[in-house]
């Protein structure tokens, strides 16, 4: 039986917006499980976004639940919430949001410092390591300007594990890259998946939904359908086949 990480329960979401409020999750009930490679997936507009930074406590919910080890992310403090995103979740955007006047390999040690059950020594190492893992250790010493979108980020990747977090959210992380460095990129969080990352993704884009063990479809801030696919195997042909019919089938 799968273990849950995150559970939300009734989770609700409201904008105020010229002296009225606009809805955007209404109660969603939904379980983050162990292992999986969860992707979200909905039309524009439909709260996929939404809920994954309320359910990682980037944004907070305004009703409901979000339990993690027992407590509710909701009712965190702002201290609370920044000690968990520093150490417990990782995070990777659409835009890499890499500090310009740092190296690569400074910006994926910046986390790594914050987290002070961690010597200097050991984030030095483990910065290391995973620049190695990810191709880009010949360019540590480089700024974010001096490299393509998909080196940044790889080092946006690295940056996200370095503390070795129990689960990695991940906002449209190949939004903004080509068609080679999407599949590079997406092939490194599968590969960190296969070796026990649990992942939540948003992305519109069918293919890198194919990577998911697990797809949630959203509309209008609910959950509407829940598809469960096996470990990614390179199956293009057939598991894009899969998963663009049940997308069809969910009006996408």
């Amino acid at each position: 039986m799968k273990k849950a990480i995150l559970s939300a329960k009734g989770l609700c979401k409201s904008f105020a917006h010229n002296g009225g409020q606009i809805h955007i999750l209404t109660g969603l009930d939904v379980d983050i499980y162990e292992g999986d490679f969860t992707v979200i997936m909905g039309a524009s507009g439909s709260g996929k976004s939404t809920t994954l930074y309320s359910l990682s406590g980037m944004d907070r919910a305004t009703g409901g639940q979000v339990l993690y080890k027992g407590k509710d992310i909701v009712k965190m403090s702002e201290k609370e919430l920044a000690s968990l995103r520093c150490g417990d979740f990782g995070f990777i955007f659409q835009q890499m949001h890499l500090v310009s006047n740092l190296t690569l390999f400074e910006n994926i040690t910046v986390p790594g410092y914050l987290n002070r059950s961690r010597k200097a020594a050991d984030t030095d190492k483990k910065a290391a390591e995973l620049m190695e893992k990810m191709g880009i250790s010949h360019i540590k010493t480089h700024l974010p300007g001096q490299c393509s979108g998909g080196e940044q980020q790889r080092c946006a990747i690295a940056r996200a594990v370095i503390n070795d977090p129990v689960l990695l959210f991940a906002d449209e992380p190949t939004g903004a890259l080509n068609k080679r460095n999407t599949t590079e990129v997406l092939d490194l969080m599968t590969e960190l998946n296969r070796n026990g990352q649990s992942i939540l993704m948003v992305t519109h884009d069918a293919r890198a939904a194919c990577r998911a063990s697990r797809i949630l479809y959203i509309e209008d801030g609910m959950i509407i359908g829940d598809l469960e696919l096996p470990p990614y195997d390179k199956d293009e042909k057939h598991r894009e086949a899969q998963v663009n019919a049940w997308l069809a089938s969910n009006g996408f």
